[in-house]
């Protein structure tokens, strides 16, 4: 993401970008912002909160690949969804194909995250605008 004041332009990351520019924006600007983040939550499509790990496994039966003591083989990959909603820290297994649309629900989460968290910026920048400009209304 870039970032540009003036005739330069400055590399950003996603995270730290909308916290430089809104200090900056004016209220128009802000409440075009706003609308662009409505229409992309719009977009995101199903959620899950959470992360995905690959697990691998050792058995207890004697004999078997992954207790082999030159070349053990564990068994999986087995994948695992860990989460916490409302207090409770949950875990599922996930079957193969049930990986990737949760890869992608969490995804979409994580991206509403980010889009709340610039609203709520981006609310409060609007609320301190409209209160400058009410106060210099007020002065003239």
């Amino acid at each position: 993401m870039l970032f540009s004041w003036g005739n330069c332009v400055f590399p950003l990351t996603r995270s730290d970008s909308h916290d430089i520019a809104i200090g900056m924006m004016n209220l128009i600007q802000i409440q075009r912002r706003l609308a662009q983040l409505q229409r992309q939550l719009l977009e995101l499509g199903p959620l899950h909160p959470g992360s995905i790990s690959e697990q691998y496994n050792v058995c207890g039966q004697p004999g078997c690949r992954c207790k082999d003591p030159k070349h053990p083989q564990k068994h999986g990959p087995y994948y695992q969804l860990s989460f916490t909603w409302q207090g409770k820290s949950s875990t599922r297994f996930l079957r193969p194909e049930q990986v990737e649309p949760m890869r992608q629900k969490v995804t979409n989460y994580k991206r509403l995250r980010e889009l709340m968290n610039e609203w709520v910026s981006l609310g409060v920048e609007l609320e301190r605008a409209e209160r400058a400009r009410a106060k210099q209304q007020d002065g003239d």
